[in-house]
């Protein structure tokens, strides 16, 4: 837990409101007071925008606009991570039951006794630590038994890594966005080893690979004298991991919508319809929305599926992440032909941190493969790489001095931008700089147009 907890309390009651914020105060806490069931949530709504929520949440369960065990359950829903403690007047067993059934972790009783509210709020935290830890250590073994590994410590990869933490929570469809080669697949396999259903099955179906009849009854199944169980049928509680999803026709696009509104699909050939349980996630390197304008996609389904979208950045907006997957591809593909490269000079990497990776993640996976096979001694030099890298881009300065090397790295950065988006107004946005400050730049910097 960063910083110190944060306490939101409900009470309608100003003394006994007033008398828990000082005492919580006091004992170290963040500490919100809200009157109301609206002003709860106003506040919630305040701290979701900040991108933080409450730690613990205490709630009286009467108030003046609503009813504080309800609001309680809904601010754990939204937020499974806090903690509930309601305060009654009536230790009843119908209000212990319906505090325990919103997810309360505990009841205070009238008057509220700041001793016990302090035991209370101890043994909470405790519990809290320990669950984490032990969600922490299951994740770890996940990880070690499960060859899924995103490289790279880049702040794009990092974000992109801490949205997948959030979705995956929940059971929603997901939609990932990227480039051919950006690794797709291994973020949908992100996703299903940190959710709920981590044990469950993940299967891959390549939407590009079958005609249409073969890609549905791989998918949904048969339903004919000799039944045969499609994926959707096979995952159970798993996830289904659709690539390429655009190449889908529109008859397999109206069946796919059923499976994730009504969580059914009906098998080809069949007459009863299926119940489903798989969670699903797509991918796609085509603009979704063009392919509705164009009527080759179906306008419920992208809607259906744009609603959880992940952009998975290309290489080339990541190159602080080459040399850590340079490593990465050397030691596995030296372990795999059983060679002994243990790394690669300072000017290869320069020299692959300046290519321009039109393959992504892919092509440079592909172009270390080769290099291991070609390298004779223990380290790869620059002529062991395919010979379309050699002479592209413009490697990084031969020197240590960070300032240079920024500043390069700035003007390419910058003049790749420019090539993609013309309009300097637009770049000047997708480089969060003000107008004149770029073209400030661009002069200082001897940027061509």
């Amino acid at each position: 837990m960063n910083g110190s907890p944060r306490i939101l309390v409900v009470e309608d009651e100003e003394i006994i409101r007033k008398s828990l914020c000082e005492f919580l105060t006091e004992e170290g806490f963040e500490v919100a007071p809200a009157s109301s069931v609206e002003s709860a949530r106003r506040l919630c709504h305040e701290y979701e925008t900040n991108e933080t929520n409450f730690d613990v949440a205490i709630c009286d369960v009467q108030l003046p606009d609503g009813d504080g065990i309800e609001l309680l359950g809904d601010l754990i829903d939204r937020h499974p991570d806090t903690a509930g403690l309601v305060i009654t007047a009536y230790a009843t067993v119908d209000n212990a039951v319906k505090a325990f059934g919103a997810g309360a972790f505990d009841y205070l009783v009238k008057p509220v006794i700041f001793e016990d509210l302090a035991h209370k709020l101890r043994h909470l935290f405790q519990y809290q630590a320990v669950n984490n830890e032990n969600r922490a250590l299951r994740r770890e073994l996940q990880r070690r038994d499960d060859p899924v590994q995103i490289i790279g410590s880049s702040e794009s990869l990092g974000q992109l890594q801490s949205t997948i933490l959030k979705v995956a929570e929940t059971n929603s469809s997901v939609l990932l966005v990227g480039e051919t080669g950006t690794g797709k697949e291994l973020f949908a396999r992100a996703i299903h080893r940190s959710g709920p259903q981590a044990d469950s099955r993940f299967l891959t179906v390549h939407c590009s690979t079958r005609p249409t009849e073969l890609l549905e009854n791989q998918l949904f199944g048969t339903g004919t004298r000799n039944p045969e169980p499609g994926v959707f049928q096979q995952v159970g509680p798993g996830t289904v991991f659709l690539d390429e999803i655009a190449e889908l026709s529109l008859s397999t696009q109206s069946r796919l919508l059923r499976a994730i509104e009504h969580r059914e699909i009906l098998p080809v050939g069949g007459s009863d319809p299926q119940t489903v349980e798989a969670r699903i996630i797509a991918s796609t390197c085509r603009n979704l929305a063009r392919e509705v304008d164009a009527g080759s996609f179906q306008e419920d389904l992208f809607y259906r599926l744009d609603g959880v979208k992940l952009r998975i950045p290309p290489l080339r907006e990541r190159l602080e992440d080459v040399p850590e997957l340079v490593t990465f591809f050397i030691a596995r593909h030296a372990r795999t032909m059983g060679k002994r490269v243990t790394g690669a000079t300072e000017e290869t990497v320069r020299l692959l941190m300046s290519a321009q990776w039109q393959g992504n993640v892919r092509q440079l996976d592909n172009a270390i493969e080769r290099a291991v096979m070609l390298c004779d001694g223990e380290t790869i030099v620059p002529t062991d790489l395919p010979p379309e890298l050699l002479g592209l881009g413009q490697p990084l300065p031969d020197t240590d001095d960070l300032r240079s090397a920024l500043r390069h790295y700035e003007r390419l950065h910058i003049a790749r931008v420019l090539r993609q988006c013309p309009d300097k107004r637009e770049a000047a946005k997708r480089l969060r700089l003000g107008l004149s400050s770029l073209y400030r730049k661009i002069e200082e910097l001897d940027i061509s147009p």
